[in-house]
């Protein structure tokens, strides 16, 4: 075991500066202890690890197993958003300045893991969140390792891009991906450790792109978690400009909507999102939600 003490220099929430790599309630690799420490195991350039992240007199107090440990420890404040840039950004709507008053800790971090964030994004292409983190549990505890440390039970680290690869397509039916969320992810695979080095987000969101099956929605998903990046904009995606347009303006709006209600926003449009999200304004729901499929019986 590994431990590094860390001060942050102003308010931190912990919780939510690592909620965005939480795949469902399930996610075998991030978990919540009561007291508010948070759980994470990454396949890091040294090898898997587990990192315990939580609050001690002020201070974040990272512990962390396995061979990865020491990375992990280097980038816990990197994950926490020690790197968040937020000069430039002026909240320019009242229900975003009194969400960002109530969550003075909002902080966007960056994992520098790829394919860590890519695998479940492609995953939650085109499909309701709770059938893509079955897909995602069910990959995790077939190819995963077990989580190296004191870590609760069922934690598990993402495997190797050569793992992704050569993963049976009987296997992809049975966890509920269907072939082209397959290939995608394989194909990605082969490539990963020219998408790991990506120096910038607008290197890694052009070699994103040239993939087949990654497109605009996926790209940025992707650069939020593993660069960080405060203007990658959820463009494509199904409730997002609906909820940006209702918290902004009284009414749901589209893609293009959203686009022009953020525009003041620029270079910080994914950190305006966030803080749409966090005031928890919602259109009233009318009509069917989009139902959960299961591939596994086609």
């Amino acid at each position: 075991m590994m431990e590094r003490r860390w001060e942050p220099g102003g308010p931190l929430d912990v919780g939510l500066a690592l909620a965005p790599h939480r795949r469902g309630s399930g996610d075998p690799t991030w978990r919540q202890a009561p007291d508010g420490a948070v759980w994470r195991t990454s396949r890091t350039p040294d090898g898997p690890g587990t990192l315990r992240v939580g609050v001690h007199g002020g201070a974040v107090l990272g512990r962390a197993w396995g061979p990865g440990a020491g990375w992990l420890l280097e980038m816990m404040p990197a994950w926490l958003g020690a790197d968040d840039d937020v000069s430039g950004f002026a909240v320019r709507h009242e229900v975003l300045a009194e969400a960002a008053r109530r969550h003075a800790g909002l902080r966007i971090g960056r994992t520098g893991r790829v394919m860590e964030a890519l695998v479940p994004a492609v995953l939650e292409q085109k499909v309701v969140g709770r059938e893509a983190w079955r897909a995602w549990r069910w990959l995790l505890h077939r190819y995963g390792r077990p989580a190296p440390g004191p870590a609760p039970e069922g934690m598990r680290v993402v495997p190797e891009p050569e793992v992704w690869r050569q993963i049976p397509t009987w296997h992809w039916h049975r966890a509920g991906a269907e072939a082209v969320r397959a290939r995608t992810i394989a194909t990605a695979a082969w490539h990963a450790a020219k998408l790991e080095a990506a120096a910038t987000t607008e290197e890694l969101d052009r070699l994103l792109r040239a993939l087949p099956g990654v497109g605009v929605w996926t790209s940025a998903e992707v650069r939020q978690r593993a660069l960080g990046d405060p203007d990658a904009l959820s463009v494509g995606d199904f409730h997002l400009a609906k909820l940006v347009g209702y918290a902004l303006t009284g009414e749901k709006t589209d893609d293009p909507g959203m686009l022009r209600l953020l525009e003041p926003y620029a270079g910080h449009r994914h950190r305006a999102s966030v803080l749409v999200m966090l005031t928890g304004l919602r259109p009233p729901a009318r009509g069917p939600r989009m139902s959960v499929r299961d591939y596994r019986s086609f």
